[in-house]
């Protein structure tokens, strides 16, 4: 897990362009989802982290986003209901 607010802007798009980090999450919130995301897009810099893998991101606990990942999410969803 990479915070966005403890990386540069050059090395992110470095670490992007090389496949290095593939999902987008909120911290807070315990989200990820699709680096393309709108609701990615809108978070606040110091709430986003980046994940190279899905597991990267389950393992920190975080679920699907519902917006990007509808799939994912209905799974996550089923599973604990």
């Amino acid at each position: 897990m990479i915070q966005h607010n403890k990386i540069s802007d050059s090395e992110l798009r470095n670490k992007i362009k090389k496949g290095e980090i593939c999902f987008g999450g909120n911290q807070k919130l315990k989200i990820y989802g699709t680096l393309k995301c709108s609701s990615g897009k809108r978070m606040k810099r110091e709430n986003r982290v980046f994940f190279s893998s899905e597991n990267d991101a389950k393992q920190n606990d975080f679920r699907p986003c519902g917006h990007c990942m509808k799939t994912e999410y209905q799974k996550w969803k089923n599973g604990l209901i």
